[in-house]
């Protein structure tokens, strides 16, 4: 069984038919609009419903890197495990689209995993989603040159917004993938040469 795609495939997974949307609150977000803070506590667990979100991390100089995308019926499972131990946010989570998020409070968490395995069965896929996204970009920081990080962002960010055209500037690149915008501006150029990229003010298109 694969994770649910949207909210309504997850709420019928559940017994007697719960209504998540009246367990929260749904709030809109606009693009670049901050969901999470990191070292905040989390009182309530997100939920995507319409949208796409980005989660990042940052480390003392204020660099930040993405870690991964959420989509419609996905919840950040590390938001999820800060919630449900009463600990600290360790990431960052900005609307990437205009955007809706259903905020259930974690006490309610406790009493769907307590009467609905249904919904631990979902929490343990999406943590497996995760893990395995986490995992690619740990290896693409290890062993990957920063031309095949590039690419590899850029495909990942169309297939989230669902589009060939990203409309982003080189300082946005370069602070999403902890790099300098020379660096970020060299290789598209080089991309472009080589007929991977199209590139227009402040927009990159995948070919």
């Amino acid at each position: 069984m694969k994770p649910p795609t949207d909210l309504s495939s997850l709420t019928s997974a559940l017994k007697e038919n719960v209504d998540l949307k009246d367990l929260g609150i749904t709030k809109h977000f606009s693009p670049g609009e901050t969901i999470v803070t990191e070292d905040a506590p989390v009182r309530s667990i997100p939920i995507v419903t319409s949208g796409s979100i980005k989660v990042m991390q940052s480390d003392d100089t204020y660099k930040e890197m993405v870690l991964y995308y959420l989509r419609p019926g996905e919840t950040c499972i590390m938001s999820f495990l800060a919630g449900l131990y009463h600990d600290t946010s360790k990431v960052k989570a900005v609307a990437e689209e205009e955007s809706d998020v259903l905020f259930i409070p974690v006490d309610k968490i406790h009493d769907l995993i307590r009467e609905h395995p249904e919904w631990l069965n979902y929490i343990f896929q999406i943590y497996h989603k995760r893990f395995e996204e986490l995992l690619e970009v740990v290896d693409a920081v290890a062993f990957k040159n920063m031309d095949e990080r590039l690419l590899q962002f850029l495909q990942k960010r169309c297939e989230v917004m669902d589009t060939d055209t990203l409309t982003m500037t080189h300082d946005q690149l370069a602070q999403e993938l902890g790099t300098a915008r020379e660096v970020i501006s060299r290789l598209l150029k080089k991309m472009e040469a080589e007929g991977l990229v199209e590139l227009g003010r402040n927009k990159i298109r995948l070919v």
